[in-house]
């Protein structure tokens, strides 16, 4: 049994069909309006979480289809995971710095 090369990823490039665009981009279209929508909503503390998970789900989706990284090969999703993990301990670090200061003590 012979492994697939890089030549065979390449040999064959999977099409996305404009009906698969189309769901997406009204799919993006609603998660917009959602977004703007829940914007009047007065969820306290939770509104910033809201927003930002509805936004993670829209990120997920351009990643996912239009970068067509969900027909890629396993090397690129695991490359996109890593860009991914990297901006998420920046932010990590980012946030904990913020935190501890001691702000009004100086």
């Amino acid at each position: 049994m012979s492994h697939p090369t890089l030549e065979d990823a390449h040999a064959k490039p999977h099409i996305v069909g404009p009906k698969v665009y189309g769901l997406i981009l009204l799919a993006l279209l609603c998660l917009t309006a959602l977004t703007t929508g829940i914007a009047f909503v007065n969820l306290g503390v939770f509104s910033p979480i809201v927003a930002i998970a509805i936004a993670v789900i829209k990120m997920t989706l351009v990643i996912l289809f239009f970068m067509h990284v969900k027909y890629s090969s396993r090397l690129v999703m695991l490359t996109v995971a890593a860009g991914f993990f990297t901006f998420l301990v920046l932010i990590t670090m980012t946030l904990s710095d913020y935190i501890s200061r001691a702000w009004g003590l100086w």
